[in-house]
C-alpha cells in the first residue's frame, strides 16, 4: 500500500493543503489493509448434530456410578431424632425394608442388596430386633438409650446359602451391631435411619404390619387348601380356592375331624394359592370393619407355611382347559 502511494504523495501537485488531505485519506486505507487480531469464528447454528465430536465426559450433576440412586421419597424425608418412648411405640408398627445404604464416603454398600426382589427387612418388638430376607434368620435384643438404639450380638440359624447371601448376613450383622444413632421421618410412608459408629447410614422404608393395618391382633388359625380349585359360584369362568380350617394340639398333632372344604376367593396376603398344590398354612385372621368386595368378613395374612405338596388335581377341570379340549 505505501509503495503505491509514495510516487504520488511527494509530487509538487500535492504540496500544501492537498498533501495533508491525501495523507489523512491514506492512513485509514493503510490501517484497513493491515491484518488485525483474529477472533474465533462461532460455529454455524445450522451445522448437523452428527458433526459434533463425541464426548465421554460425565455431566457434573450425574451421581458417581458407585453410588446407589436415592429414592425421591428418601431424599425429601426430614429425619429427626426421637426419644425412647416415641421410638418404642413406632418401631413395632412397621416392617422396615432396607432402601439405601451408604458408607462414610457416600459409597453404596452393595453387599446388603444381594436380593433385589426381597430387601433386608427389620421387625421390632418391645425389646427384640429380627432381620428377615437374609440367608439365616437373625435376632438380637436391643434397648433404647436417648436418641440411640443399642443392640446386643446377633444370633441366627446356621443354614448354608450361596456365597453372596452368606456375605450379606455378615455385612448386616456387622453394621447393626452396637450403638446406632436413630432418626425417623414421618409422612405418607414412614422412614427409619440408622447410623453406626463407622459412619454407615442405612435408610429403611416402613410398611404397616397387619396389626397396624387392621387395628389390632389377629387370631391365629390353620387352613388346609385343596389342590382342586373349582369354578366360583358367582362366576363360573373364574376359579375359587377350596379351604377348610384344621386344628393341632400342643404337640403339633392334628386333632378333630376337619369339615368340608368351602369356596373362597379371598386372598391370603403373602401366599399364592395354586391349583394342583395341596397346602397347609398358618395365618393370622383379622376381622374387617367393612366387608371386602368378595363379601368376606376377614383378612388373612400368612404367618407360616406348614405343608406343601404338588399333587394331580382330581376335581373339576378348569373352565379354560375345558374350552381348549379338542372335540372328537
Amino acid at each position: 500500500m505505501w509503495q503505491w502511494l509514495a510516487p504520488h504523495l511527494f509530487t509538487p501537485y500535492f504540496e500544501g493543503h492537498c498533501m495533508k488531505q491525501l495523507l489523512l485519506l491514506a492512513l485509514p486505507l493503510a490501517l484497513a489493509g493491515c491484518p488485525g487480531p483474529q477472533s474465533p469464528t462461532p460455529a454455524a447454528s445450522d451445522a448437523p448434530a452428527a458433526a459434533a465430536p463425541a464426548t465421554s465426559a460425565t455431566p457434573a450433576t450425574t451421581a458417581p456410578a458407585a453410588l446407589k440412586p436415592m429414592d425421591p421419597n428418601t431424599q425429601q424425608a426430614q429425619f429427626r431424632s426421637v426419644g425412647p418412648i416415641q421410638a418404642v411405640n413406632a418401631l413395632p408398627k412397621q416392617h422396615w425394608a432396607l432402601q439405601t445404604a451408604v458408607d462414610a464416603h457416600g459409597q453404596s454398600i452393595e453387599a446388603l442388596f444381594a436380593r433385589a426382589d426381597k430387601p433386608l427387612t427389620l421387625d421390632f418388638t418391645a425389646s427384640q430386633l429380627s432381620i428377615s430376607n437374609t440367608c439365616n434368620a437373625m435376632t438380637a435384643s436391643f434397648k433404647l438409650s436417648g436418641p440411640n438404639l443399642v443392640t446386643d450380638k446377633f444370633a441366627g440359624t446356621l443354614k448354608a446359602c450361596e456365597p453372596k447371601l452368606m456375605a450379606m448376613d455378615q455385612a448386616i450383622g456387622k453394621r447393626l451391631a452396637g450403638t446406632l444413632a436413630l432418626r425417623m421421618a414421618a409422612g405418607a410412608a414412614a422412614r427409619l435411619e440408622l447410623t453406626n459408629s463407622a459412619g454407615d447410614v442405612l435408610v429403611f422404608a416402613g410398611n404397616q404390619t397387619a396389626e397396624t393395618k387392621y387395628g389390632g391382633p389377629g387370631e391365629r388359625v390353620f387352613l388346609e387348601i385343596s389342590p382342586d380349585a373349582k369354578p366360583c359360584a358367582s362366576d363360573s369362568k373364574m376359579l375359587c380356592a377350596q379351604m377348610r380350617e384344621i386344628h393341632y394340639d400342643d404337640k403339633g398333632l392334628k386333632v378333630g375331624t376337619p369339615g368340608p372344604y368351602a369356596e373362597t376367593n379371598t386372598q391370603i396376603e403373602g401366599f399364592a394359592v395354586r391349583p394342583g398344590v395341596h397346602s397347609v398354612v398358618r395365618v393370622n385372621r383379622f376381622p374387617l370393619k367393612t366387608a371386602g368386595k368378595d363379601g368376606s368378613k376377614f383378612a388373612y395374612v400368612l404367618d407360616m407355611v406348614v405343608e406343601v405338596e404338588v399333587v394331580k388335581p382330581t376335581g373339576t377341570t378348569p373352565p379354560a382347559a375345558e374350552a381348549t379340549k379338542p372335540k372328537p
